[in-house]
């Protein structure tokens, strides 16, 4: 399981670059969906690093 949950934060944060860099080359301000989707994948990000972390723990 470790191995799948590292691979989906892997994506994650790619996708999430990309999103962050698309916003930085526009020239203007995120629009808000795109804000959102930056968002929701850190939170995203975080329950997968919390759940490492607690079968680390174990």
């Amino acid at each position: 399981m470790k191995e799948k949950l590292e691979a989906l934060r892997s994506r994650l944060l790619s996708a999430q670059r990309e999103l962050i860099k698309a916003a930085a080359e526009a020239g203007t301000i995120p629009s808000d969906n795109m804000l959102r989707k930056i968002a929701d994948m850190e939170v995203a990000v975080g329950a997968i690093e919390t759940m490492l972390d607690e079968q680390q723990a174990r």
